[in-house]
C-alpha cells in the first residue's frame, strides 16, 4: 500500500539555522539528509541572535553548548542616545536575560557551526533552489533551478519566511502570514564611532536607528526599523525599493542617521523584511512538512526566530525516530509537542515592538524614564519575563538514537 514504507530519505529546504540543526538530528538517527540552499554558499550577516531556554538544551545535547558558549558576543552596555549623540538611559549586559542561561551570538557564527557539526553525512546542494514538490504517495518529487529532479521520501521546509516549499504545496504566503506593522533592516558598515560591545538605539515616535559594534576595529552592525501601514509593502528581494524606502522614511532624522543612510548605500550585506507571523492551523500535508520561520516564524520582534527552530528541529527528528520513520504518527506528534510552544513565544513579539519602536513621544519618554530607575523598565522587565516563560514552555523529550558526541 502506498506510503507505508519507513521514511529514510529527506530533502530539506534551506540551510539557515533550522535545516542545519534538522539534519544534525536526522543523521543521528539513521536518516539520509539532504540540504538544498538557494545561496551559492552559507549567509553571512545579520544581527546578533539569541539561543534561549530550551534551544540551550538541544545545543547541549549536539555536544555544542561550549562552542555556543565561546561565539558569544559580549554586549557590555545598551544605551538610549539623543540627536546631538550624548547618551542617555542604560542597560547592562544581562538586562534581558533573568535567568542567566541564554546565550547571544551573531548569527553568522550559529549557522557555522550547525553546518560543521551536520556535514559529515550529510549532503548539501548549494546555489540550488527547490523549485516546485510533487507528492506521489509514496515518495515526493523535487525539482531544482540548477540540478534535475530527485525523489526523496520526505520533504522539509526549512526555507524561511517566504518559503517557496510552504507556497507550493500550502498556497499564496498571503493566506498564512500577519503583518506585525513594522519593517525592520541590517547591514555592515564602518564603525566609525569605534564601538566596543556597546549598543546605541535612537528613537523617534515609531522609527529606530542602531547600530553595535563587537571590536573598535571591526565593523559595526546597523539597524533601521520602522513602523508602517500594511498599504506600504516592500518586495522582500528587491534591494534598490528596500533602500529607496529607508531613505525616504529616514531622511532628515538627526543623530548618525545620515551616516547610517551612507553606510546603507554601500553595503553588499542588506537584509530587509516585513516584521511578519507565520501561523498555520497545520504544518505538514502528506509527506511534506515545515519547519522553523517557513511554518511558525514568530517575527524577528520576539527574539526566539533561531530558538524555535533549533527545538523544532530537534523534536521534529526525534518524533521520525520514534515512529520507526512513519511520517504521519511523526508529523502529527511534531504538531501536538510544538504547537503550544510555538504560541507562546509569537505571543511576546508585540512587547517587544513596544519596547524597540514606541509609536508615541510618551511611549519613549515612559522607556527612558524606566530605564533610569533603579528597578529598571517595568516594560522590559515584563518582556524577559515573558519572554523567560515562553523559551522554557516544553518539556524535551528523550528520543530513541543518541548523538555521537557528548554534550559540552
Amino acid at each position: 500500500m502506498p506510503g507505508t514504507a519507513p521514511a529514510r530519505t529527506v530533502l530539506i529546504a534551506g540551510a539557515g539555522i533550522a535545516g542545519p540543526a534538522l539534519a544534525y538530528w536526522l543523521r543521528e538517527r539513521g536518516f539520509e539528509p539532504t540540504v538544498a540552499e538557494r545561496a551559492p554558499a552559507l549567509r553571512t550577516g545579520g544581527w546578533a541572535i539569541d539561543v534561549r531556554g530550551a534551544a540551550t538544551e538541544v545545543a547541549a545535547r549536539m555536544g555544542l553548548a561550549g562552542a555556543v558558549r565561546a561565539a558569544a558576543v559580549e554586549t557590555r552596555s545598551i544605551s538610549l542616545v539623543a540627536p546631538d549623540g550624548r547618551r542617555g538611559a542604560r542597560l547592562g549586559a544581562g538586562a534581558l536575560s533573568p535567568s542567566g542561561r541564554d546565550v547571544e551570538l551573531l548569527r553568522t557564527d550559529l549557522a557555522r557551526l550547525l553546518h560543521g557539526a551536520s556535514a559529515d553525512g550529510t549532503e548539501y546542494l548549494f546555489g540550488t533552489a527547490v523549485t516546485g514538490v510533487e507528492d506521489l504517495g509514496d515518495r515526493v518529487r523535487a525539482d531544482f533551478d540548477t540540478a534535475p529532479p530527485r525523489e526523496f521520501d520526505l520533504v522539509v521546509g526549512a526555507d524561511g519566511l517566504h518559503s517557496p516549499v510552504r507556497s507550493a504545496v500550502f498556497g499564496p504566503e498571503e493566506r498564512h502570514s500577519r503583518f506585525l506593522g513594522a519593517y525592520l533592516s541590517v547591514f555592515t558598515m564602518e564603525n566609525h564611532l569605534r564601538l566596543d560591545r556597546e549598543v546605541l538605539l535612537y528613537n523617534t515616535p515609531g522609527m529606530l536607528a542602531a547600530l553595535r559594534g563587537e571590536d573598535p576595529d571591526e565593523r559595526a552592525y546597523a539597524i533601521l526599523a520602522m513602523r508602517s501601514g500594511e498599504g506600504e509593502p516592500v518586495r522582500h528581494r528587491d534591494a534598490g525599493a528596500q533602500r529607496a524606502a529607508l531613505h525616504e522614511r529616514f531622511a532628515g532624522t538627526g543623530w548618525e542617521v545620515p551616516a547610517i543612510l551612507e553606510g546603507l548605500d554601500r553595503s553588499g550585506d542588506l537584509y530587509f523584511d516585513s516584521a511578519t507571523q507565520i501561523r498555520m492551523d497545520r504544518w505538514s500535508r502528506g509527506r511534506v512538512v515545515l519547519l522553523g520561520d517557513a511554518g511558525y516564524c514568530p517575527s524577528p520582534l520576539s527574539g526566539q526566530g533561531s530558538s524555535l527552530a533549533l527545538v523544532g528541529a530537534y523534536v521534529l527528528a526525534g518524533e521520525l525516530a520514534e515512529a520507526g520513520g512513519d511520517h504521519r504518527r511523526a508529523f502529527a506528534g511534531y504538531e501536538a509537542e510544538m504547537r503550544g510552544f510555538v504560541r507562546r513565544n509569537q505571543k511576546i513579539a508585540q512587547a517587544g515592538m513596544d519596547f524597540l519602536l514606541p509609536a508615541t513621544r510618551t511611549g519613549l519618554r515612559v522607556r527612558s524614564l524606566g530605564m533610569r530607575a533603579a528597578a529598571g523598565l517595568p516594560a522590559l522587565a515584563r518582556f524577559s519575563s515573558k519572554m523567560d516563560r515562553a523559551s522554557t514552555a516544553i518539556a524535551l523529550k528523550e528520543y530513541p538514537g543518541a548523538p555521537r558526541r557528548a554534550a559540552g
